[in-house]
């Protein structure tokens, strides 16, 4: 059974950097799309960035890209987010997940049997 957490969430100011980090265990990332997605307060969970299931593809929400960059270590079955230049608008909590999905369903979170339980990132001054 394969189970991720996260880590790394905290509360920082606009402009600031942030990288979460996700563990797998109970299994690899081999073979598996792996994704970060985020909720905010009210709204619905929503894609932020993804790699396909080989690893050569890389995704990324409008209003990430430029600012965030995904990453992949799967001799040590970690995944990352790096967050650069924070903005209010990206308050949220941020889960990790993992599925083995098609192209066209990775940035849906139907695409994804995995989940983690979340890591909350604040950003405000």
């Amino acid at each position: 059974q394969v189970q991720l957490a996260e880590s790394g969430g905290g509360l920082v100011q606009p402009g600031e950097s942030l990288r979460l980090s996700c563990a797998v265990s109970g299994g690899t990332f081999s073979g598996y799309a792996t994704a970060w997605f985020r909720q905010a307060p009210g709204k619905e969970r929503e894609f932020v960035a993804a790699f396909s299931r080989t690893g050569g593809y890389t995704y990324y929400e409008d209003s990430v890209k430029g600012r965030f960059t995904i990453s992949r270590d799967n001799a040590e079955n970690m995944m990352y987010l790096q967050m650069n230049n924070l903005k209010p608008e990206d308050t949220a909590v941020y889960y990790c997940a993992a599925g083995r999905t098609i192209t066209s369903q990775i940035r849906r979170t139907a695409g994804y049997g995995y989940w983690g339980q979340g890591t909350q990132v604040t950003v405000s001054s």
